[in-house]
């Protein structure tokens, strides 16, 4: 393999001309694409349109002349359209961890109503060990509020069907491990837990806008996901959330279904009534009153997610990821790397994990020189590969760059050492 034969790649890639619709820094090849992503060039003068036009010129009228008020559910149907869920069963608002939390306890509510399901028996909360940290502490402190009622059991990635049984009243992944990117089979995992009684709940910030899902296909129950990484929204995007038709009809006679009762969660918010009454569709997940100019921002990023379409951008992901573990292993073999990112294509996310026990200092030489990966504890050079601006070039260049970087022994340097508040 040659740099030749990436730049002949890249000739033949149906998905090349994506990159253009991206404000990318030059000289830089950014591998953080599943932390945050790129800024697409739509979303400036977007962006200004809202502020100068919108608010600037209609002021609170653009609630209803803009349509700011249809903005979650407008952008939740488009992403709606990527996770393979009905465009009523997805609603964007605040952040993954408070939606995780919203739909966790309508969940743990559910399974509380059910007449056959003794709360004595069936009180456990299955994730993974391995699972973003904000997942297990928001199910952590659930269950504490809870009064104990609930308590959350932790296993590892490959335990998990065996730890679900009748005593499981829910099981809360993430789709793809941030750590490792080892991904889980939504449709198994789902049908083990349901065959057990238990709800399934899918973090999904890893995979919406690179990895195909197929929510109504797997018979999911609830999902979350962020927007600012493959969606490319805009740090700290708001988050959406996934709640099945099925449960949507079975909660519509509750009236607190999660404990975050906003106005926005109202059957008729503009009502002002001083009780809560919620309204009977995903509208009830939602709480205050959302961000506009984050919401805006958000749209362009999935526009151009929805542009290139998720199975051409699977394929393509595929390929990336691919190419850069056989050049690793063709052209850094002998420094301490390990692979830690499953070699199978159907068991891993749009990312390559290597571990190092100097990973840290690493990864700040390789940002020095331009190629942008990230660390996570305790040992972990994180690459990121989002196939609409990605080239195979880069790939090779990044790779020739790690190589520099370790033969060079240039990462051993006081300055690279330093930590910095964000990894």
């Amino acid at each position: 393999m040659t740099r030749d034969d990436c730049e002949a790649l890249d000739r033949r890639d149906p998905l090349a001309a994506h990159r253009d619709a991206f404000a990318l820094p030059d000289g830089v090849i950014y591998l953080d694409g599943n932390s945050l992503g790129a800024l697409p060039r739509a979303t400036l003068p977007r962006l200004r349109q809202v502020i100068e036009d919108e608010w600037g010129e209609r002021l609170i009228r653009a609630w209803n002349d803009a349509g700011w008020i249809e903005a979650p559910r407008r952008v939740g149907a488009k992403i709606a359209k990527l996770i393979g869920a009905a465009p009523h069963e997805v609603v964007c608002a605040d952040s993954t961890s408070i939606n995780l939390f919203k739909v966790l306890a309508a969940a743990l509510k559910l399974q509380s109503e059910r007449p056959q399901v003794s709360m004595r028996e069936r009180r456990l909360i299955v994730s993974e060990r391995g699972n973003f940290p904000t997942d297990l502490y928001i199910a952590q402190g659930l269950a504490e509020w809870l009064g104990g009622r609930y308590e959350l059991r932790l296993v590892e990635f490959n335990e998990v069907t065996a730890a679900i049984d009748e005593s499981v009243a829910a099981v809360m992944l993430t789709h793809v491990n941030y750590r490792t990117g080892a991904k889980h089979s939504l449709t198994s995992v789902t049908y083990r837990a349901q065959q057990a009684g238990a709800l399934a709940i899918w973090d999904l910030a890893h995979s919406v806008g690179a990895v195909p899902v197929d929510l109504n296909a797997a018979h999911v129950d609830f999902a979350v996901g962020c927007g600012y990484k493959y969606l490319n929204g805009g740090p700290g995007a708001p988050a959406f959330l996934y709640v099945a038709d099925r449960h949507l009809k079975a909660l519509a006679g509750e009236r607190f279904v999660q404990p975050l009762a906003g106005w926005l969660g109202h059957r008729a918010p503009f009502d002002f009534a001083p009780d809560y009454e919620p309204a009977r569709s995903i509208d009830r997940f939602c709480v205050g009153t959302p961000s506009i100019l984050a919401l805006a921002a958000l749209e362009c990023g999935v526009d151009t997610v929805l542009a290139a379409g998720i199975d051409a951008l699977r394929a393509k992901s595929v390929q990336l990821t691919e190419l850069f573990m056989r050049l690793v292993e063709e052209r850094c073999a002998g420094f301490g790397l390990r692979l830690v990112t499953p070699r199978d294509a159907g068991y891993r996310g749009s990312q390559v994990s290597l571990a190092h026990a100097n990973a840290w200092p690493i990864m700040q030489a390789l940002i020095a020189r331009g190629v942008i990966g990230d660390f996570r504890a305790p040992d972990i050079l994180r690459f990121g590969f989002a196939p609409l601006y990605l080239r195979f070039v880069d790939v090779w260049d990044a790779v020739e760059a790690l190589r520099e970087v370790l033969t060079s022994g240039s990462w051993d340097q006081p300055h690279f050492h330093q930590r910095k508040a964000v990894t």
